[in-house]
């Protein structure tokens, strides 16, 4: 029955921040996937081409030597190092005897090497390579072995010529030969490749972060539904708990949620309530009950379906959503039946209280001259004779002097009730001694009398006066009972308390009646002084107890004696 509100999702600055840039880095990812998807592909196609393109123009170094050698005359080996240079890959290339002296060169040459890395190379016959990123030039250097093995002895003047050709070049040494290479293209993939390296670093960053930020996020979450879910059982069960009713309706006055206490109170569901105004439960409301005030407490009365006029006790208060704006109201609904029952019996119990003392002053003052005007009767009834109208009337002023006398003495009683002296008492033992002292009262009238009781249930109070209001109840039930109709006298245990009931089957009393039931000089019989229910009241109250009474006009009557179970 509590209201629930579906707050809109909306997500946390952080939250969007990582989205959009996840979303960003991912469009970029995604952009640089499909730029390298065939990016050792093309690589590859590269390699091979240029391996291909620098073999034909090796092929074409080789001719254009040979035939410049054979046009000009110059060193083949000069013009080969001049046209292969020519090699856009290729930096510079250089051929250098081991003595250091340079055979040919051509292209970016950096400085020269000195003998000990030529002969270091030279003796151990390794390939030698460095970097120099200064130039984005990667270097290599071996051995330079030009010649063919050497030509076994043949006739003919040629062939001795290119024997005499190898011998004299042997003799002037070993050759070694440098190579630079450019490495620009190498060094673009390699930049490229550390960029990809760290733009993927930083997105597997960033995704690492937003799966701990969801994580997180993920564990906020179920912390905080958790926290919610106790936090709605626990307000369900203060709520539900709550001794008055709660209401709570929106800002257009519709009924949205109330407790079990305020269906009790209005005997209505809560699916009854909806589309009812809060006219039709409570009147009079005050015209301002919408307006904006932090509380409001006013005195109405609403009925429910029975048509019972319940007093009730209402307050409001704004309420508020988390924003500070108003979302509508809630009412707390106080049940006053049971407080205006308690005003009544305090009130009662201040005007016995005033009427205590006028009473013992009055009841003083009349005693005394009653005792004479008895005795005058006496003697005038002598004197009369008998059988005479004076003896007559002398019995007569007697009777009623002494039931004025009588009445007077239930006002002392009334006035200086004694403090009652408590025991331990059997209930078996009481309605026993009860029940001679009316068994005759029940045979004149010819009324059934039933008891319903635990003999061994007990209960502390006096006996003597417990006794009387016990007496007072039963003579008013006989005087209101037809003949032929019944009193049950029954107790029942309560908690802590004893209830004794005596209920009738007599004419019942009106509202008005229940409510000046207990007031003094206030009797519904015509030979009744009004005394006794109000010494019986007060009574119960030195008890420590009370009296409840259930009456409808033509069902009878129920009276409750409420006494406290235990010593006090």
């Amino acid at each position: 029955m509590i209201p629930t509100s579906h707050q809109p999702f909306k997500f946390s600055k952080p939250a969007l921040a990582i989205i959009l840039a996840s979303s960003l880095l991912a469009a970029i990812l995604a952009v640089t996937t499909v730029r390298n998807m065939n990016r050792e592909q093309r690589l590859l196609e590269n390699s091979l081409l240029q391996q291909g393109l620098t073999l034909i123009r090796s092929f074409e170094a080789g001719a254009r030597t040979s035939m410049r050698h054979f046009m000009t005359g110059t060193d083949p080996l000069e013009t080969l190092v001049e046209e292969t240079a020519k090699e856009e890959s290729i930096a510079y290339i250089r051929i250098v005897w081991e003595n250091g002296d340079i055979a040919a060169e051509s292209g970016d040459l950096p400085p020269a090497m000195n003998k000990d890395e030529i002969q270091a190379i030279l003796t151990t016959g390794t390939v030698s390579t460095k970097t120099l990123p200064e130039k984005n030039i990667f270097q290599l250097a071996r051995i330079f072995e030009p010649l063919p093995p050497l030509m076994p002895p043949k006739g003919g003047r040629m062939h001795r010529h290119m024997q005499q050709m190898q011998k004299d070049l042997r003799q002037k040494g070993k050759q070694l030969i440098v190579v630079g290479l450019g490495t620009s293209d190498f060094d673009a993939a390699r930049q490229e490749d550390r960029n990809r390296a760290l733009f993927m670093g930083a997105l597997l960053f960033l995704l690492g972060t937003a799966g701990l930020y969801s994580l997180f996020l993920y564990q906020s979450i179920r912390v905080g539904k958790s926290t919610l879910a106790n936090m709605q059982l626990y307000t369900n069960n203060v709520i539900e708990s709550m001794p008055a009713g709660l209401i709570t309706i929106n800002r257009a006055g519709n009924i949205v949620s109330c407790n079990s206490s305020a269906e009790q109170l209005l005997s209505r569901r809560l699916g009854e309530m909806e589309g009812v105004s809060l006219e039709e439960l409570f009147y009079p409301l005050p015209p301002d009950l919408q307006q904006e005030q932090p509380l409001l407490e006013k005195d109405v009365f609403c009925r429910n379906k029975s048509g019972e006029e319940i007093p009730i006790k209402l307050s409001t208060s704004p309420l508020l959503k988390h924003d500070g704006t108003r979302n509508g109201m809630v009412i707390i609904l106080r049940d006053m039946r049971d407080i205006r029952k308690i005003e009544l019996q305090l009130e009662l119990s201040r005007r016995l209280a005033s009427l205590g003392k006028m009473a013992a002053g009055v009841a003083h003052e009349i005693r005394n001259p009653l005792g004479t005007l008895r005795g005058f009767a006496q003697y005038f009834g002598k004197e009369a004779g008998k059988g005479t109208d004076g003896e007559k009337y002398a019995r007569l002023m007697i009777s009623e002097v002494d039931r004025l006398n009588q009445t007077i003495s239930s006002l002392l009683q009334f006035a200086r009730a004694r403090e009652p002296q408590p025991v331990l008492l059997k209930t078996g033992n009481l309605f026993e001694k009860l029940t001679n002292l009316m068994e005759a009262d029940f045979s004149a009238g010819q009324i059934a009398f039933q008891q319903q009781f635990d003999p061994e249930l007990t209960l502390y109070a006096d006996p003597d006066l417990l006794l009387q209001v016990l007496l007072n109840l039963l003579k008013n039930s006989i005087s209101v009972t037809d003949n032929g109709g019944r009193i049950t006298l029954s107790t029942i245990r309560r908690g802590n308390n004893i209830v004794i009931e005596v209920t009738d089957t007599g004419r019942g009393m009106t509202d008005e009646e229940q409510e000046k039931l207990f007031d003094p000089f206030f009797s519904t019989r015509k030979d009744g002084t009004g005394l006794g229910l109000a010494v019986s009241h007060q009574i119960v109250e030195q008890h420590h107890g009370s009296i409840e009474v259930e009456s409808k006009l033509g069902f009878g009557t129920t009276m409750r004696v409420i006494l406290p179970g235990e010593n006090r």
